[in-house]
């Protein structure tokens, strides 16, 4: 999941847990609250400070050995908590803010940093909860790892709130985040054809018709005023759960195709998957690696049509790919791809070994997935070069 949009989880639960309970719904964000939801804020998005970190070291798989590391695991997580708690409870006091007990900080730090991990673990990067103790990667393949309706889902409640909050000015401020979210859409739309998953115009619609919904309907009878704000924040947080729920029976759904398929087929599977794909939980990719090569399946769960589906052989020759593979780098990659893909390939008078995981394969034509390793060899038989292939190259 995107680092923004664990921030703004971090944030609905911050403001779902830690807000001021009491008949004054303008004390619900007091001083001590506020710390408190920026400290759950702050702490849903530190695991992946890993990123910056990671891009000072000179591995060449760096991303693949440190990203969702140490910061994604649980057993460090009491650890991080602390720290943070203790650094953002230190900060509040040097600008004067009042900070609640350590403890209510520290409990803001570990559902932030729990949210993160949990969201994480259920796409389908691999995410090593159990380190440094194991460097086993754990995924779920329920979400997308940029999942737009989850975003929608933990920020439109709160912008919902704010909207409301000053019911003289809920009006034009509904009118203007309609509007806003709309383009978002649009723009969210636009990408994702760009990207090689292009989705209906009429999702667009429906989208900016919920939001719509969302932003003007409690403008009736000033019913938005009297809504509190964490309230609005429980409400998200109820919707995303089952956004959750729904992808997890979605995800059943698809898996249970593919082991027909699979079954129907009679193909011997090493591995199996079924892999969530943009925009929705309707499109998924189901991924069986054989002995010879893979295949990737195009569900879609409303069609009623036979499914779509592609054979990836292996072409590498054995010898070369048995030298690849005793590369330190080689296994490293191997060890995170899930559905490896080898392939043969002439480049400039050499031969070339690639190593492709098929989840990352893209759907735009005539571009090298992200996720390519590459080792190249001169016509004797050595190795020239090794190492990570840029998408696109």
């Amino acid at each position: 999941m995107d680092t923004i949009t664990h921030a703004f989880a971090g944030a609905l639960l911050g403001k779902s847990f830690f807000s001021r309970r009491g008949p004054d719904p303008a004390a619900e964000y007091l001083p001590q609250a506020r710390v408190a939801i920026f400290t759950a804020t702050i702490a849903s998005a530190f695991p992946d400070i890993d990123v910056p970190f990671n891009l000072l070291l000179h591995d060449n798989m760096r991303t693949l050995k440190y990203h969702r590391y140490v910061t994604h695991s649980i057993l460090m997580m009491p650890f991080w908590a602390i720290l943070i708690a203790l650094l953002i409870w230190w900060l509040a006091r040097r600008v004067g803010a009042a900070p609640p007990r350590i403890g209510v900080l520290w409990l803001a730090s570990a559902v932030g940093i729990g949210s993160h991990i949990l969201l994480d673990v259920a796409t389908s990067f691999g995410t090593m909860v159990w380190s440094p103790v194991s460097r086993a990667r754990i995924s779920w393949d329920i979400i997308f790892i940029i999942d737009f309706t989850m975003t929608a889902l933990v920020l439109v409640p709160q912008v919902a709130a704010w909207v409301h909050h000053e019911k003289a000015r809920a009006a034009i401020r509904a009118s203007r985040m309609w509007a806003f979210f709309t383009l978002l859409s649009l723009g969210v739309y636009s990408l994702a054809g760009v990207a090689g998953y292009p989705f209906s115009w009429w999702v667009v619609l429906v989208a900016s018709a919920v939001i719509g919904a969302i932003f003007f309907f409690p403008l009736s009878g000033g019913l938005g005023a009297r809504i509190r704000r964490s309230t609005w924040a429980r409400a998200g947080l109820v919707a995303a759960g089952s956004y959750l729920l729904l992808c997890t029976g979605a995800h059943f759904v698809a898996l249970s195709r593919l082991e027909k398929f699979a079954a129907e087929q009679k193909i011997s599977a090493l591995s199996m998957g079924a892999l969530p794909q943009a925009p929705s939980m309707l499109y998924w990719n189901g991924l069986i690696r054989t002995e010879h090569g893979a295949y990737r399946l195009h569900e879609n769960l409303l069609s009623t049509k036979a499914i779509e589906y592609d054979f990836f052989p292996d072409s590498a020759p054995a010898g070369l790919l048995d030298t690849a593979r005793k590369l330190p780098d080689t296994q490293t990659f191997l060890w995170f791809a899930r559905f490896p893909v080898f392939t043969f390939r002439h480049i400039d008078g050499n031969n070339a070994i690639e190593m492709k995981d098929l989840q990352f394969m893209m759907r735009v034509a005539g571009r090298t997935p992200s996720f390519t390793y590459r080792v190249t060899f001169d016509a004797s038989g050595n190795i020239v070069s090794d190492g990570m292939v840029r998408s696109g190259r």
